[in-house]
């Protein structure tokens, strides 16, 4: 009977050595790397939502990260076929506005904003924030910047009219 034993724990070891060894040899086990082609985001096609649009002003370019909506999806469908140039304006202290030049859907909802807030007013005007102020607006993203007074510098805050460019 122990001789049994014996042999039944040297095949258990055996057929666990053996498991052991062949996932060692499957791709990614073990050696903390993934399968090529596994939990890997699939390439965005021409037609998907971006993550992000692009502003420039005076020749700086910053990423502005866009929301999902029906504003957004219609101001990139438009950026596909060109940039967007319109000339904005300090507003109140805490923003610059000015007109897009055409009309997107708007979905307003009492918004209480942030600096860096990229704002759709009215169906047709943009506004940049560097403050804050809550009204009724269509939330289209938020530009990335270092600090309040790299965004204050970039969008000329107080300094008058700037020209400005959204872009993919």
């Amino acid at each position: 009977m122990q001789m049994f034993l014996r042999w039944m724990k040297g095949l258990g070891a055996g057929i666990l050595l053996l498991a052991f060894i062949s996932c060692a040899d499957l791709p990614g086990s073990g050696d903390g790397t993934v399968p090529e082609g596994d939990n890997q985001e699939p390439p965005k096609t021409e037609n998907q939502m971006p993550d992000q649009i692009h502003i420039t002003v005076s020749g700086t370019t910053l990423p502005v990260s866009i929301v999902d909506n029906a504003a957004t999806r219609a101001l990139v469908e438009a950026l596909r076929k060109s940039s967007i140039t319109f000339t904005a304006s300090d507003y109140g202290g805490f923003e610059k506005v000015g007109s897009l030049g055409r009309s997107l859907p708007a979905a307003n909802s009492q918004i209480t904003t942030q600096a860096g807030d990229v704002i759709l007013y009215n169906g047709s005007s943009i506004v940049l924030f560097y403050g804050s102020n809550t009204w009724s607006y269509t939330r289209l993203g938020k530009i990335k910047y270092a600090s309040l007074e790299d965004l204050k510098s970039f969008l000329k805050a107080g300094a008058g009219d700037i020209s400005v460019k959204l872009s993919l």
